[in-house]
């Protein structure tokens, strides 16, 4: 299932890329694995999957020292100060830093490991209160400059998340509201990458709009079973 499911989703990024004219080696795949197990994992690294994104700071922290360095790691999830130890040094990108306090707290983890954190800002862009992110462009301009300066952290791009419904209008101003934004903070000095937006039901929409990072599992694992842990037989 995992197989087809991933020969599907490479054929529509490739042709969501070509209608915007891109290249769909732009577009990074960050296969969400979040309750999923191990062997699932591993069978989606042995299908050329390398990048996983996880949102649950303890299952992450688990799951890394199983599995390790053997895939690039992405934390997509909304992260506790309290919980910054646990991703800190072992994920590669850490996707949803939304304030000040969380990016200090980041930092100064970072800092004691002596690593260098790549981070992006997220930003709420739906308008949603259930939703995590920073909310206008004030807030969003404050957060950056203090990572700019902060030693430990490196501001690689910006991540949204678009609502969920079936008003394609509503979701493209989510991602363009997200495109804007960096284009802003590039107007103003920053050196941004990448724009981490999109996931199963509107990937095609946000590459499309810009998207550098697409964060999909639903379209490659199927339908998740929250009534089970990831760690049972």
């Amino acid at each position: 299932m995992i197989k087809e499911n991933l020969h599907i989703v490479h054929e529509k990024i490739a042709q969501a890329a070509e209608k915007s004219g891109r290249k769909p080696d732009e577009i990074t795949l960050v296969a969400v694995s979040k309750t999923e197990p191990i062997r699932v994992i591993e069978e989606a690294i042995s299908l050329g999957v390398t990048d996983f994104g996880e949102n649950k700071a303890q299952e992450f922290r688990d799951k890394y020292e199983i599995l390790d360095d053997k895939v690039t790691w992405h934390f997509i999830g909304h992260l506790q100060t309290n919980k910054v130890k646990y991703v800190v040094g072992k994920a590669e990108f850490i996707h949803s830093v939304d304030s000040v306090k969380l990016a200090e707290e980041i930092n100064d983890r970072a800092e004691k490991l002596g690593v260098k954190q790549k981070i992006l800002l997220e930003l709420n862009t739906s308008g949603e209160e259930s939703k995590f992110g920073i909310r206008n462009e004030e807030e969003l301009l404050k957060i950056a400059e203090f990572v700019k300066d902060a030693p430990a952290l490196d501001l690689q791009g910006l991540m949204t998340m678009a609502p969920f419904t079936s008003d394609g209008k509503l979701i493209r101003n989510s991602f363009v509201a997200l495109r804007k934004a960096k284009e802003n903070l590039e107007a103003k000095g920053f050196s941004l990458q990448h724009l981490s937006m999109g996931m199963t039901n509107d990937y095609e929409i946000a590459i499309e709009e810009g998207a550098t990072i697409v964060r999909i599992g639903t379209a490659i694992f199927g339908e998740r079973d929250y009534s089970k842990k990831w760690n049972e037989k």
